[in-house]
């Protein structure tokens, strides 16, 4: 059996995926063709219910529930992860909110949290996430919303931080952060779901226990990255919870749901939302 999978050339996505789609352990008999492309259009690709596995926003996710399941591995979840507001000058939370902000995408999970800590009705302007850095610098915003490497650059370009969102988050609720998962369609039988599951936790393991086998592959997808910045990269988002949500994060998952609800940022989750 082929199936379609969609995740982003972020190293933590190709990291966990490489063992899975280039033949480093046992796919039970599944084959994968896969693409990449940045999280907001994987986003986009889900609302049409193309691919039958893809990388998730949280956020997006709320909006294409009656299409996908979460699979249980897979996530990009945990503490001390989450996206940064940045601007060229220091700048007060309290006065951010009104601001004309860059943001990675609009259903994105930062934009999301930025909407849950700053509801007020400033103007939110969509970037690729590697040009929100330069929109800040340029002016043509007055903050930026950072996501994957770009936290760890920031500081060197001479932005200044306003505020941490994942801080925000696990301040505010007490639980992990949950920015991404692994979706997979509804029309493919629960059995294959399943396995799909158990394949990702397989890769993930995999890649956890060697990780230079995905240094290439990893490579390939980040040309442009310093190699300390890519096991930065991997090393804040890929931990336990990649391997399995555990009651913890899906815990945390079914938070982020009801508190995006709770603003009118969110339709409101019901039914089955996990492969279980």
């Amino acid at each position: 059996m082929n199936l379609t999978l969609g995740f982003s050339p972020c190293p933590n996505d190709t990291f966990i995926f490489d063992a899975m789609v280039n033949g480093k352990i046992d796919t039970e008999g599944l084959r994968f063709s896969y693409t990449t492309a940045d999280v907001e259009e994987l986003n986009r690709r889900a609302f049409r219910a193309e691919p039958h596995i893809t990388k998730i926003s949280y956020h997006a996710f709320a909006y294409i529930r009656e299409n996908y399941l979460l699979l249980n591995s897979g996530s990009a979840l945990g503490h001390g992860n989450g996206p940064l507001l940045v601007s060229s000058r220091e700048i007060p939370f309290s006065e951010a909110g009104k601001m004309k902000i860059a943001i990675p995408g609009k259903y994105t999970t930062a934009a999301l949290l930025l909407g849950i800590a700053l509801p007020e009705p400033g103007e939110r302007i969509e970037y690729l996430f590697s040009d929100i850095e330069d929109a800040v610098l340029t002016g043509e915003v007055d903050a930026g919303l950072l996501i994957h490497e770009n936290r760890f650059t920031y500081g060197s370009r001479g932005l200044h931080k306003i505020a941490d969102l994942g801080e925000y988050w696990e301040e505010k609720t007490g639980e992990a952060i949950p920015l991404g998962g692994i979706a997979v369609r509804r029309d493919i039988p629960l059995n294959i779901a399943r396995r799909i599951d158990r394949i990702l936790a397989r890769s993930v393991a995999f890649a956890m226990n060697n990780p230079a086998s995905s240094q290439q592959f990893v490579g390939k997808y980040a040309q442009t990255m310093e190699s300390e910045v890519m096991s930065k990269h991997i090393g804040l988002y890929v931990n336990e919870f990649t391997l399995g949500l555990g009651e913890e994060g899906k815990r945390a998952v079914l938070r982020l749901m009801h508190e995006g609800w709770k603003c009118d940022m969110l339709p409101e989750l019901r039914g089955q939302i996990f492969v279980e």
